[in-house]
């Protein structure tokens, strides 16, 4: 299991080709980029914040409930902090699974904690002004399901 909270930009090839190699005996390996939108052409960076071993101690501990809910080999969280730019990518989980549909299910139960639960604080910056991201209901229903 590798999570990290990480300012630093990421390459999404490199680490989904060291995430597999790293798998023996799995049969699947199910990865899911996060990438900053600019909905409506309005911003000009997204801030994110974090509490430095907070945030690690519960991105593991939703990794190891991902585990021990399917049959996992591996898992990987990489998010992103600080100040990004609109088409910056902003984090990617990895699942691997000995079958595809545990590495499905796995990877967007992981998805729906980190989009509503994940203690991150996002404030959209742009030629409005800035503004903390508000929670969005349908969020919070897709966690639901879990």
């Amino acid at each position: 299991m590798d999570i990290r909270v990480q300012e630093a930009a990421f390459d999404l090839g490199d680490e989904a080709r060291a995430f597999a190699a790293r798998q023996s005996g799995m049969g699947a390996v199910v990865t899911f980029t996060g990438i900053v939108r600019d909905v409506g052409g309005r911003l000009d960076v997204m801030e994110i914040e974090h509490y430095p071993g907070m945030t690690e101690r519960a991105l593991t501990k939703i990794a190891q409930e991902a585990r021990a809910r399917w049959s996992l080999g591996d898992v990987l969280i990489v998010h992103r902090y600080g100040r990004l730019r609109a088409d910056e990518t902003i984090m990617m989980v990895a699942t691997a699974a000995r079958h595809r549909a545990d590495a499905f299910q796995a990877a967007q139960f992981l998805m729906d904690y980190l989009k509503s639960r994940a203690p991150f604080w996002k404030k959209e910056h742009g030629r409005d002004g800035a503004a903390w991201v508000a929670a969005r209901d349908e969020d919070e229903v897709a966690l639901d399901r879990w």
